[in-house]
């Protein structure tokens, strides 16, 4: 049957499609144990974490599992989820918002989705496309977009740091010359590298979101005020031009799909009315229990004494393993980063490729992303070509044997393409 032009878009094989696939196949041979996965982003389970939320999850269900679950509830969010975000972030931040600020969605990745399609695409100044304004960013952003050429990525600025690190930068003149721009949008913390905006480009892509009057869409996915899994240098801004996205995902429950965003009203409101014509609303049984985590500021406990320590000391073993195990002969480098949840590895040789090296170790039971995923139109410009497909992304989550095995058999895996070349 024939699909519409935004049809087509939809059910293209995307960098975030065909890592869910990657999911289902580890889940649909789990049995078989064989499965490196050093793919996806979940989070560890760690046994505090989910002592927490089984604990919180009980006291929701107690205290009103049909109040919960039994009924509809309001596309914004619940009213005691709601006003729980706006007391603990005009309490932590200093911030002045209420109810008319916040609204609650099914996950961050429909936050991203909604607010590209409210802000981006045809309108009265032609069509505006969402702005990725540094490079390389969440492969779930590369489909938000309906239309075909609906996505812009800026290129970084790309710093060697001694024999084996480099750090990416926003390539600030790139971004304001940018003739269009509807939406700009980025992770901070970032996923995949795990850096994060200092003040001076933050305070930058503020002032131009408001010279552009677009909004600036900061995914908060990694960073603070929750999970804290990775370290940012500045906190979270309140103004009229930003929308923060916060999710619950990396502080555990990534299953649950509950998230939230923060801006103006204006910008808020047409987030909520997607909401209702989309999805109705959030899952209201998950919202009770984050309600809870929020207002005891067991979330705070959880951040900061559990979650943020768990996966410090996981970078310090995955880094210690990489440096052991890749072969000293070859151009690699590793991204420094502030946190987060993955080690993403530059391989700089002329004979690496990104998408081969990924369907190697798939035939060896490992998985990883290819980096092209995480850059937009990774095959268009020279930088692209040669540095957007030599990147690959492990993650941190898998204990540390699973790790230590994954990235013995990526070593061996770079020395076959070396010498079949």
């Amino acid at each position: 049957m024939r699909l519409s032009s935004w049809g087509v878009q939809m059910s293209k094989m995307s960098g975030i499609r065909s890592i869910m696939e990657d999911i289902a196949t580890v889940e649909t041979e789990s049995s078989t144990g064989a499965w490196l996965n050093l793919s996806p982003g979940n989070p560890a389970v760690i046994p505090q974490a989910v002592a927490t939320w089984r604990s919180l999850a009980e006291e929701a269900i107690a205290d009103g599992l049909v109040e919960a679950s039994g009924r509809y509830g309001p596309s914004r969010g619940t009213h005691a989820l709601v006003e729980a975000i706006v007391g603990y972030f005009n309490a932590t931040y200093g911030w002045s918002i209420g109810a008319e600020n916040v609204v609650v969605s099914p996950g961050s990745q429909l936050l991203c989705f909604m607010a590209t399609t409210i802000f981006t695409g045809p309108g009265a100044e032609g069509s505006l496309p969402l702005v990725l304004l540094r490079l390389p960013d969440y492969a779930g952003y590369q489909g938000l977009s309906l239309a075909a050429s609906g996505i812009v990525g800026v290129e970084p600025l790309l710093t060697p740091q001694g024999d084996r690190y480099f750090e990416y930068g926003v390539d600030l003149t790139a971004l304001r010359a940018q003739p269009k721009i509807g939406m700009m949008l980025l992770s901070n913390p970032a996923n995949p590298s795990g850096s994060s905006l200092d003040r001076h480009d933050l305070d930058a892509a503020v002032t131009l979101a408001v010279e552009r009057d677009v909004p600036l869409m900061i995914d908060n996915a990694y960073g603070e005020p929750f999970p804290r899994v990775a370290d940012t240098r500045t906190p979270p801004v309140y103004h009229p031009n930003v929308i923060n996205c916060f999710t619950l995902s990396k502080a555990g429950l990534p299953g649950e799909r509950l998230a939230f965003a923060i801006g103006a009203a204006d910008l808020i409101r047409p987030m909520v009315s997607f909401i209702a014509n989309a999805a109705l609303h959030a899952p209201l049984l998950v919202q009770s229990v984050a309600e809870r985590a929020i207002n005891s500021r067991e979330i705070d406990i959880l951040a900061a004494k559990v979650i943020k320590p768990y996966y410090q000391a996981k970078r310090r073993v995955a880094e210690e393993i990489i440096f052991e195990k890749l072969p000293e002969s070859m151009n690699w480098r590793l991204h420094s980063s502030d946190g987060g949840l993955f080690c993403w590895i530059w391989i700089d040789e002329e004979w690496f490729n990104d998408v081969e090296m990924y369907q190697a170790l798939k035939r060896r039971k490992v998985l990883i992303v290819p980096g092209r995923h995480f850059f937009t139109g990774a095959a268009d410009t020279p930088f692209l070509r040669r540095h957007g497909t030599r990147c690959i992304r492990l993650s941190l989550t898998p204990d540390e044997g699973v790790i230590a095995e994954g990235v013995g058999r990526l070593s061996a895996g770079l020395r076959e393409m070396r010498d079949a070349r």
